[in-house]
């Protein structure tokens, strides 16, 4: 028997999956839907630690930034898998559990309006 399995959205917009086979360019956002996953309130990030500015190129200051490190991700849970965004989830290679949208759908002003598929990313 198999433990019961959820997806919690911990991005600020609900994520629409759309059918695979949805075009790009479309005009009603109920076309080809197939789920909704609504937000769940709260808003993993990627945190950065400021490390102040390392020098000067041309009189523009460049800013050490160290990144990595996530905010509001809660810990691994079993048959729990967390939507976040790309770049939170190549900051933390050790998740397993962790899911982005991935093939996305764009409506006619070319905005992303959701995806065809989520994907776990390979460490």
């Amino acid at each position: 028997m198999s433990a019961e399995r959820k997806i919690v959205n911990l991005t600020p917009h609900a994520i629409r999956i759309y059918h695979p086979d949805t075009p790009d360019r479309i005009d009603d956002l109920a076309c080809g839907l197939l789920y909704l996953i609504p937000r769940s309130g709260t808003v993993a990030r990627l945190a950065t630690i400021d490390l102040g500015t390392w020098e000067y190129i041309e009189g523009v200051p460049i800013e050490g930034v160290e990144y990595g490190h996530a905010h509001n991700l809660p810990p691994k849970q079993d048959g729990v898998h967390y939507v976040v965004s790309l770049a939170l989830a190549l900051g933390q290679p050790h998740r397993d559990d962790l899911l982005v949208p991935y093939s996305e759908v764009r409506n006619a002003d070319g905005t992303v309006v959701g995806c065809r598929l989520l994907a776990k990313v390979a460490g």
